[in-house]
């Protein structure tokens, strides 16, 4: 029973382990398409427009009417109210002028049925409100649009930190099946005397060596998967494989500036645009209002009834003189908002040009990193080859082959980074220059 239950477990955590290193194929045009349709930020950028949205829809009681209906039931003695409402449902009679029954009347009921309607005619104040809601529900479009931009670029680094992993375990594994030639070489040559033992253990530490870098490499491999899943909302446990290798993107130009057309600052000039507007709301409010309203009426004694029936109409214009200091204080803070929201505008373009020149900087060093890096690594490579004739021929050192071997690896791993970088540093200029 004891076997049978180990093995059970064994398998199940075989499969487990099976399916957790599962590798599948993806291309980038793949994972873009599925960020899109499942990123979470973009899903959070796409119900904030919303919520600006119905903001803005609210702000449509400007020029809309205001509807209210309600049906009110009531049993009084009170001899106003019991008059009123004989009054309102039309039944009054002679006898109801009897001062012993106005000032002693019997219990009446009286149902309302009443629909009011509010019209706002001018409302100066409401109107550049209304203003500011558009612009802050455009901001959040143009937010939300370079949400969408910042992911572009960022599944294009995630997918070349990807490709610069595979590149790592390729160039590694490379390096370990070297090494192990060598090590197969140096133990042969120990056998016939020509090697100490001290120089088989260098080589059998450059074989650990190699081993403990890919197994580094690996998991920075499922690492770079998992950010891909990330950023694709996805909860399954796969190791990607990208379908197109790490390679040099073709040069772009560097003769680009910074467009005010970008959408986050086209998002921060239409935030500052909501905040002047919101300031002139404030301002607006001293002045006075003018309103239509009117009400039908239904009256009876039996609930659901509409013995009679009556209407009102009317405008009226109303004016808050003065309501303490609240409004002077508001207007006040919204201008201070206004000014503040100039100013970071101004220190964002500045920082974005900043952003720029810096990126246009690390473009042309990464441009001519990457000629010296391919240049060291071609020299290393013709190095470590006639390292190893001589080595075979007993005419080198061990020590010597192994610095050899190390270097090309590490020369290989720097040039392949350095394509990363150079790859990074001209999609991070297509983003800071992206405009619609």
């Amino acid at each position: 029973m004891k076997k049978i239950l180990f093995f059970s477990i064994l398998t199940f955590a075989l499969a487990i382990q099976g399916f957790a290193q599962q590798t599948s194929l993806i291309s980038k045009e793949e994972v873009i398409a599925k960020v899109k349709e499942s990123n979470s930020s973009l899903k959070i950028s796409e119900q904030e427009f919303m919520e600006a949205k119905a903001d803005f829809n609210q702000t449509k009681a400007t020029f809309l009417p205001d509807i209210t209906a309600s049906h009110t039931g009531i049993a009084t003695t009170n001899p106003l109210m019991a008059f009123g409402s004989k009054l309102n449902q039309g039944i009054l009679t002679a006898n109801d002028f009897n001062p012993d029954l106005l000032n002693n009347p019997n219990q009446v009921q009286n149902f309302a049925t009443v629909i009011q309607v509010q019209q706002p005619l001018i409302n100066v104040d409401g109107m550049f409100q209304r203003k500011a809601a558009r612009a802050s529900m455009e901001a959040m479009s143009f937010k939300a649009q370079r949400t969408e931009e910042y992911l572009d670029f960022e599944v294009e680094n995630a997918y070349m930190q990807l490709q610069l992993a595979y590149k790592a375990v390729a160039v590694l594994e490379k390096a370990l099946a070297a090494s192990n030639a060598n090590l197969q070489l140096a133990q042969n040559r120990q056998k016939q005397g020509y090697l100490q033992r001290a120089d088989v253990l260098n080589v059998e530490v450059r074989v650990t060596e190699v081993k403990n870098q890919l197994q580094t490499s690996k998991s920075n491999v499922q690492n770079a998967s998992n950010y891909l899943s990330y950023l694709m909302n996805e909860e399954a446990y796969v190791v990607y494989q990208p379908t197109d290798s790490l390679m040099v993107s073709n040069l772009i130009s560097k003769e680009i500036s910074l467009s005010e057309n970008r959408s986050d600052i086209q998002a921060m000039q239409l935030a500052t645009n909501a905040y002047e507007a919101a300031n002139k709301a404030d301002k607006m409010a001293f002045l006075p209002r003018l309103n239509a309203f009117g009400s039908y009426e239904l009256y009876d004694e039996n609930m659901f009834q509409a013995g009679a029936n009556g209407y009102v109409v009317g405008a009226q214009l109303s004016w808050d003189v003065f309501k303490g200091s609240k409004r002077f204080g508001k207007v006040q803070k919204s201008k201070a908002e206004f000014e503040k929201s100039k100013i970071a505008y101004q220190q964002y373009v500045s920082q974005s040009n900043l952003e720029l020149n810096k990126a246009k900087r690390m473009l042309t060093d990464a441009e001519n990193k990457l000629t010296l890096t391919e240049l060291a690594l071609v020299q290393s490579k013709e190095s470590l080859r006639i390292r190893t004739n001589r080595f075979k021929e007993g005419l080198e050192k061990t020590s010597d082959l192994l610095n050899a071997e190390t270097q090309v690896a590490q020369k290989e791993l720097i040039y392949y980074q350095t394509i990363f970088e150079f790859n990074y540093a001209q999609a991070y200029l297509l983003y800071l220059t992206k405009t619609e």
